[in-house]
Protein backbone atom coordinates (compact mmCIF):
# COMPACT_ATOMS: atom_id res chain seq x y z
CA UNK A 1 0.00 0.00 0.00
CA UNK A 2 1.27 3.49 -0.80
CA UNK A 3 2.30 5.71 2.06
CA UNK A 4 2.30 9.50 2.08
CA UNK A 5 5.98 9.38 1.17
CA UNK A 6 5.27 7.30 -1.95
CA UNK A 7 3.24 9.82 -3.92
CA UNK A 8 5.77 10.66 -6.64
CA UNK A 9 4.66 10.23 -10.26
CA UNK A 10 6.99 7.26 -10.57
CA UNK A 11 5.51 5.54 -7.55
CA UNK A 12 1.97 6.13 -8.75
CA UNK A 13 2.80 4.89 -12.25
CA UNK A 14 4.44 1.64 -11.24
CA UNK A 15 2.57 0.74 -8.09
CA UNK A 16 1.02 -2.72 -8.24
CA UNK A 17 -1.96 -1.30 -6.37
CA UNK A 18 -2.98 0.50 -9.60
CA UNK A 19 -3.18 -2.66 -11.73
CA UNK A 20 -6.89 -3.11 -12.55
CA UNK A 21 -8.55 -6.21 -11.24
CA UNK A 22 -10.00 -8.68 -13.76
CA UNK A 23 -13.42 -7.51 -14.86
CA UNK A 24 -16.41 -9.81 -14.41
CA UNK A 25 -18.13 -11.14 -17.50
CA UNK A 26 -21.31 -9.24 -16.65
CA UNK A 27 -19.48 -5.99 -17.49
CA UNK A 28 -19.64 -7.00 -21.16
CA UNK A 29 -23.27 -8.07 -21.38
CA UNK A 30 -26.49 -6.14 -22.00
CA UNK A 31 -30.05 -7.06 -21.15
CA UNK A 32 -32.67 -7.96 -23.75
CA UNK A 33 -34.41 -4.63 -23.09
CA UNK A 34 -31.19 -2.72 -23.75
CA UNK A 35 -30.50 -4.79 -26.85
CA UNK A 36 -34.00 -4.06 -28.13
CA UNK A 37 -33.57 -0.31 -27.56
CA UNK A 38 -30.26 -0.32 -29.40
CA UNK A 39 -31.96 -2.09 -32.30
CA UNK A 40 -34.84 0.40 -32.42
CA UNK A 41 -32.35 3.30 -32.66
CA UNK A 42 -31.83 2.28 -36.29
CA UNK A 43 -34.75 3.06 -38.66
CA UNK A 44 -36.81 0.00 -39.54
CA UNK A 45 -36.30 0.54 -43.27
CA UNK A 46 -32.53 0.54 -42.76
CA UNK A 47 -32.76 -2.58 -40.59
CA UNK A 48 -34.69 -4.41 -43.30
CA UNK A 49 -32.32 -3.35 -46.08
CA UNK A 50 -29.19 -4.17 -44.07
CA UNK A 51 -30.70 -7.48 -42.99
CA UNK A 52 -31.17 -8.54 -46.62
CA UNK A 53 -27.60 -7.55 -47.47
CA UNK A 54 -26.14 -9.41 -44.48
CA UNK A 55 -28.16 -12.56 -45.17
CA UNK A 56 -26.80 -12.60 -48.70
CA UNK A 57 -23.25 -11.93 -47.52
CA UNK A 58 -23.32 -14.63 -44.84
CA UNK A 59 -24.75 -17.21 -47.27
CA UNK A 60 -22.06 -16.38 -49.82
CA UNK A 61 -19.34 -16.72 -47.18
CA UNK A 62 -20.63 -20.16 -46.14
CA UNK A 63 -20.85 -21.38 -49.72
CA UNK A 64 -17.31 -20.18 -50.46
CA UNK A 65 -15.65 -21.31 -47.23
CA UNK A 66 -14.90 -17.79 -46.06
CA UNK A 67 -15.19 -16.24 -42.60
CA UNK A 68 -17.96 -13.66 -42.34
CA UNK A 69 -17.03 -12.04 -39.00
CA UNK A 70 -14.50 -10.61 -39.03
CA UNK A 71 -14.01 -10.89 -42.74
CA UNK A 72 -10.78 -9.96 -44.47
CA UNK A 73 -10.35 -7.08 -46.90
CA UNK A 74 -9.96 -9.69 -49.64
CA UNK A 75 -13.25 -11.39 -48.73
CA UNK A 76 -15.12 -8.10 -48.98
CA UNK A 77 -13.51 -7.36 -52.35
CA UNK A 78 -14.47 -10.82 -53.64
CA UNK A 79 -18.04 -10.43 -52.41
CA UNK A 80 -18.34 -7.05 -54.12
CA UNK A 81 -16.98 -8.61 -57.30
CA UNK A 82 -19.63 -11.33 -56.96
CA UNK A 83 -22.35 -8.65 -56.72
CA UNK A 84 -20.90 -6.97 -59.82
CA UNK A 85 -21.10 -10.31 -61.66
CA UNK A 86 -24.80 -10.38 -60.72
CA UNK A 87 -25.11 -7.03 -62.54
CA UNK A 88 -26.53 -5.29 -59.49
CA UNK A 89 -26.71 -1.51 -59.29
CA UNK A 90 -23.89 0.60 -57.91
CA UNK A 91 -26.17 2.00 -55.18
CA UNK A 92 -27.17 -1.54 -54.11
CA UNK A 93 -23.55 -2.64 -53.81
CA UNK A 94 -22.58 0.56 -52.01
CA UNK A 95 -25.31 -0.09 -49.43
CA UNK A 96 -24.10 -3.70 -49.06
CA UNK A 97 -20.61 -2.47 -48.17
CA UNK A 98 -22.08 -0.10 -45.58
CA UNK A 99 -24.19 -2.92 -44.11
CA UNK A 100 -21.18 -5.23 -43.74
CA UNK A 101 -19.07 -2.52 -42.14
CA UNK A 102 -21.87 -1.63 -39.73
CA UNK A 103 -22.36 -5.29 -38.77
CA UNK A 104 -18.64 -5.58 -38.01
CA UNK A 105 -18.70 -2.45 -35.86
CA UNK A 106 -21.70 -3.71 -33.90
CA UNK A 107 -19.82 -6.96 -33.25
CA UNK A 108 -16.78 -5.13 -31.88
CA UNK A 109 -14.65 -5.19 -35.05
CA UNK A 110 -14.24 -1.45 -35.56
CA UNK A 111 -12.76 -0.28 -38.89
CA UNK A 112 -13.00 -3.79 -40.32
CA UNK A 113 -12.86 -4.86 -43.06
CA UNK A 114 -10.86 -2.37 -45.08
CA UNK A 115 -12.74 -1.13 -48.13
CA UNK A 116 -9.97 0.09 -50.45
CA UNK A 117 -9.95 -2.98 -52.71
CA UNK A 118 -13.74 -3.29 -52.62
CA UNK A 119 -14.19 0.36 -53.62
CA UNK A 120 -11.79 -0.10 -56.56
CA UNK A 121 -13.84 -3.08 -57.74
CA UNK A 122 -17.00 -0.99 -57.45
CA UNK A 123 -15.38 1.89 -59.36
CA UNK A 124 -14.63 -0.46 -62.26
CA UNK A 125 -18.21 -1.72 -62.14
CA UNK A 126 -19.49 1.87 -62.31
CA UNK A 127 -17.28 2.56 -65.36
CA UNK A 128 -18.44 -0.64 -67.06
CA UNK A 129 -22.07 0.34 -66.56
CA UNK A 130 -21.44 3.83 -67.89
CA UNK A 131 -19.69 2.40 -70.96
CA UNK A 132 -22.70 0.13 -71.54
CA UNK A 133 -25.00 3.16 -71.50
CA UNK A 134 -26.60 2.38 -68.14
CA UNK A 135 -27.64 5.50 -66.22
CA UNK A 136 -28.57 5.80 -62.57
CA UNK A 137 -32.35 5.73 -62.26
CA UNK A 138 -33.79 8.79 -60.58
CA UNK A 139 -37.39 9.59 -59.80
CA UNK A 140 -38.38 12.64 -61.90
CA UNK A 141 -39.30 15.72 -59.85
CA UNK A 142 -42.96 16.64 -59.53
CA UNK A 143 -42.71 20.33 -60.37
CA UNK A 144 -45.65 22.69 -59.93
CA UNK A 145 -47.37 22.16 -63.27
CA UNK A 146 -47.12 18.37 -62.88
CA UNK A 147 -48.48 18.63 -59.33
CA UNK A 148 -51.51 20.53 -60.62
CA UNK A 149 -52.15 17.89 -63.29
CA UNK A 150 -52.04 15.18 -60.62
CA UNK A 151 -54.39 17.15 -58.36
CA UNK A 152 -56.80 17.76 -61.23
CA UNK A 153 -56.91 14.01 -61.85
CA UNK A 154 -58.06 13.28 -58.28
CA UNK A 155 -61.71 13.41 -57.19
CA UNK A 156 -62.39 16.05 -54.56
CA UNK A 157 -65.60 14.34 -53.44
CA UNK A 158 -64.16 10.92 -52.50
CA UNK A 159 -62.18 9.70 -49.51
CA UNK A 160 -59.35 8.48 -51.72
CA UNK A 161 -59.25 11.72 -53.69
CA UNK A 162 -59.11 13.89 -50.58
CA UNK A 163 -56.41 11.65 -49.09
CA UNK A 164 -54.34 11.87 -52.25
CA UNK A 165 -54.72 15.65 -52.47
CA UNK A 166 -53.49 16.06 -48.91
CA UNK A 167 -50.62 13.61 -49.50
CA UNK A 168 -49.47 15.22 -52.74
CA UNK A 169 -49.66 18.84 -51.57
CA UNK A 170 -48.09 18.11 -48.17
CA UNK A 171 -45.31 16.02 -49.71
CA UNK A 172 -44.51 18.86 -52.11
CA UNK A 173 -44.78 21.80 -49.70
CA UNK A 174 -43.09 19.95 -46.84
CA UNK A 175 -40.40 18.49 -49.13
CA UNK A 176 -41.22 15.42 -47.12
CA UNK A 177 -39.53 12.07 -47.06
CA UNK A 178 -41.95 9.18 -47.35
CA UNK A 179 -40.97 8.06 -43.84
CA UNK A 180 -41.89 11.51 -42.50
CA UNK A 181 -45.23 11.54 -44.32
CA UNK A 182 -46.09 8.05 -43.09
CA UNK A 183 -45.25 9.02 -39.49
CA UNK A 184 -47.35 12.21 -39.35
CA UNK A 185 -50.09 12.21 -36.72
CA UNK A 186 -53.22 14.35 -36.79
CA UNK A 187 -52.06 16.30 -33.74
CA UNK A 188 -48.77 17.09 -35.50
CA UNK A 189 -50.71 19.59 -37.65
CA UNK A 190 -51.49 23.08 -36.32
CA UNK A 191 -53.33 25.67 -38.42
CA UNK A 192 -52.33 29.31 -37.87
CA UNK A 193 -53.23 32.63 -39.49
CA UNK A 194 -50.20 32.25 -41.78
CA UNK A 195 -50.56 28.61 -42.74
CA UNK A 196 -49.65 25.26 -41.20
CA UNK A 197 -47.10 24.33 -38.57
CA UNK A 198 -46.14 20.70 -38.98
CA UNK A 199 -44.17 18.83 -36.34
CA UNK A 200 -41.64 16.38 -37.76
CA UNK A 201 -40.93 14.28 -34.70
CA UNK A 202 -38.01 12.41 -36.26
CA UNK A 203 -36.19 12.50 -39.57
CA UNK A 204 -33.16 11.06 -41.29
CA UNK A 205 -31.10 14.03 -40.10
CA UNK A 206 -32.67 13.96 -36.62
CA UNK A 207 -32.14 10.39 -35.44
CA UNK A 208 -32.21 11.56 -31.81
CA UNK A 209 -35.84 12.63 -32.37
CA UNK A 210 -35.44 16.16 -31.04
CA UNK A 211 -38.22 17.21 -33.39
CA UNK A 212 -38.65 20.22 -35.64
CA UNK A 213 -41.62 22.39 -36.61
CA UNK A 214 -41.85 23.21 -40.30
CA UNK A 215 -43.89 26.21 -41.43
CA UNK A 216 -45.92 25.90 -44.63
CA UNK A 217 -47.54 29.15 -45.89
CA UNK A 218 -51.05 29.31 -47.29
CA UNK A 219 -51.39 28.82 -51.04
CA UNK A 220 -53.09 31.02 -53.61
CA UNK A 221 -54.95 28.30 -55.54
CA UNK A 222 -57.73 26.40 -53.81
CA UNK A 223 -56.77 23.00 -55.21
CA UNK A 224 -53.14 23.25 -54.07
CA UNK A 225 -53.47 25.39 -50.92
CA UNK A 226 -51.97 23.23 -48.14
CA UNK A 227 -54.35 24.68 -45.54
CA UNK A 228 -57.50 23.95 -47.53
CA UNK A 229 -56.58 20.45 -48.69
CA UNK A 230 -55.43 19.36 -45.22
CA UNK A 231 -58.47 20.94 -43.58
CA UNK A 232 -60.75 19.07 -46.01
CA UNK A 233 -59.02 15.77 -45.28
CA UNK A 234 -59.18 16.28 -41.51
CA UNK A 235 -62.88 17.16 -41.72
CA UNK A 236 -63.59 13.99 -43.67
CA UNK A 237 -61.66 11.89 -41.15
CA UNK A 238 -63.60 13.54 -38.31
CA UNK A 239 -66.88 12.59 -40.01
CA UNK A 240 -65.70 8.99 -39.75
CA UNK A 241 -64.93 9.45 -36.06
CA UNK A 242 -61.16 9.69 -36.57
CA UNK A 243 -59.65 12.62 -34.68
CA UNK A 244 -56.32 11.16 -33.58
CA UNK A 245 -53.66 8.79 -34.82
CA UNK A 246 -52.03 8.77 -38.22
CA UNK A 247 -52.81 11.56 -40.66
CA UNK A 248 -52.16 9.68 -43.92
CA UNK A 249 -54.10 6.41 -44.06
CA UNK A 250 -54.89 3.64 -46.45
CA UNK A 251 -58.37 3.73 -47.98
CA UNK A 252 -60.23 0.50 -48.75
CA UNK A 253 -62.23 -0.17 -51.92
CA UNK A 254 -65.42 0.99 -50.23
CA UNK A 255 -63.89 4.40 -49.49
CA UNK A 256 -63.28 3.86 -45.79
CA UNK A 257 -60.08 5.08 -44.10
CA UNK A 258 -58.15 2.25 -42.51
CA UNK A 259 -54.80 1.85 -40.82
CA UNK A 260 -51.70 3.98 -41.23
CA UNK A 261 -50.27 3.76 -44.72
CA UNK A 262 -46.82 2.22 -45.18
CA UNK A 263 -43.88 3.93 -46.85
CA UNK A 264 -44.33 1.64 -49.85
CA UNK A 265 -48.02 2.52 -49.83
CA UNK A 266 -47.13 6.20 -50.13
CA UNK A 267 -44.93 5.45 -53.14
CA UNK A 268 -47.78 3.48 -54.69
CA UNK A 269 -50.24 6.32 -54.07
CA UNK A 270 -47.98 8.86 -55.80
CA UNK A 271 -47.42 6.50 -58.72
CA UNK A 272 -51.16 5.85 -59.05
CA UNK A 273 -51.82 9.60 -59.12
CA UNK A 274 -49.24 9.98 -61.90
CA UNK A 275 -50.97 7.22 -63.88
CA UNK A 276 -54.38 8.89 -63.44
CA UNK A 277 -52.89 12.15 -64.71
CA UNK A 278 -51.53 10.24 -67.73
CA UNK A 279 -48.02 11.58 -67.19
CA UNK A 280 -45.27 10.27 -69.48
CA UNK A 281 -43.37 7.43 -67.78
CA UNK A 282 -45.85 7.58 -64.90
CA UNK A 283 -44.41 4.39 -63.39
CA UNK A 284 -41.13 6.19 -62.59
CA UNK A 285 -42.71 8.65 -60.14
CA UNK A 286 -42.43 8.09 -56.39
CA UNK A 287 -42.74 9.94 -53.09
CA UNK A 288 -39.22 11.26 -53.64
CA UNK A 289 -40.54 13.04 -56.74
CA UNK A 290 -42.56 15.30 -54.43
CA UNK A 291 -39.52 16.08 -52.30
CA UNK A 292 -37.36 16.81 -55.34
CA UNK A 293 -40.12 18.86 -56.95
CA UNK A 294 -40.62 21.01 -53.88
CA UNK A 295 -36.92 21.82 -53.72
CA UNK A 296 -36.76 22.54 -57.45
CA UNK A 297 -39.80 24.85 -57.33
CA UNK A 298 -38.43 26.70 -54.30
CA UNK A 299 -35.12 27.37 -56.05
CA UNK A 300 -36.89 28.52 -59.21
CA UNK A 301 -38.90 30.87 -56.99
CA UNK A 302 -35.69 32.47 -55.69
CA UNK A 303 -35.29 30.74 -52.31
CA UNK A 304 -31.68 30.55 -51.06
CA UNK A 305 -30.08 27.12 -50.98
CA UNK A 306 -29.60 27.31 -47.21
CA UNK A 307 -33.33 27.88 -46.66
CA UNK A 308 -34.25 25.00 -48.97
CA UNK A 309 -31.90 22.65 -47.13
CA UNK A 310 -33.27 23.72 -43.75
CA UNK A 311 -36.91 23.46 -44.84
CA UNK A 312 -36.37 20.00 -46.37
CA UNK A 313 -34.32 18.76 -43.43
CA UNK A 314 -31.29 18.02 -45.55
CA UNK A 315 -27.88 18.00 -43.96
CA UNK A 316 -25.96 21.24 -44.42
CA UNK A 317 -24.11 21.26 -47.76
CA UNK A 318 -26.04 18.18 -48.87
CA UNK A 319 -24.98 17.20 -52.42
CA UNK A 320 -28.58 16.12 -53.09
CA UNK A 321 -29.88 19.69 -52.79
CA UNK A 322 -27.16 20.97 -55.09
CA UNK A 323 -28.11 18.32 -57.64
CA UNK A 324 -31.62 19.79 -57.84
CA UNK A 325 -30.18 23.28 -58.13
CA UNK A 326 -27.84 22.27 -60.94
CA UNK A 327 -30.82 20.87 -62.82
CA UNK A 328 -32.38 24.36 -62.75
CA UNK A 329 -29.17 26.29 -63.40
CA UNK A 330 -28.20 24.21 -66.43
CA UNK A 331 -31.04 25.96 -68.26
CA UNK A 332 -31.36 29.30 -66.46
CA UNK A 333 -27.62 30.01 -66.47
CA UNK A 334 -26.70 28.18 -69.64
CA UNK A 335 -23.69 29.88 -71.31
CA UNK A 336 -25.11 29.09 -74.76
CA UNK A 337 -28.34 30.98 -74.08
CA UNK A 338 -28.59 34.02 -76.33
CA UNK A 339 -25.57 33.27 -78.52
CA UNK A 340 -27.76 33.30 -81.63
CA UNK A 341 -27.86 29.64 -82.62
Amino acid sequence: MLTKADTSPQALTYSSDLVPAPRPEVDFTVSERTRERIKRAVPESTQRAYGRHLARFETWCRENGRTAYPCSDETLAEFVSHLCDCDLSVSYIDQAIAAIRTAHRMRGFAHQPGTTAARLVLRTHRKDKAAAGVRTKQAPPIVLDILRKMIDATQADTMLGLRDRALLVLGFALMGRRSELAALNIDDITETDDGLLILIRKSKTDQDAKGEEVAIPRGVHAATDPVRVVRAWLATLAEKGITEGRLVRSVDRWGNPRNAISENGINAAVRAAAVRAELPKAETYSAHSLRAGGATAAYKGGAPVSQIARHGRWAENSPVVHKYIRAVDQWDDNPMRGVGL
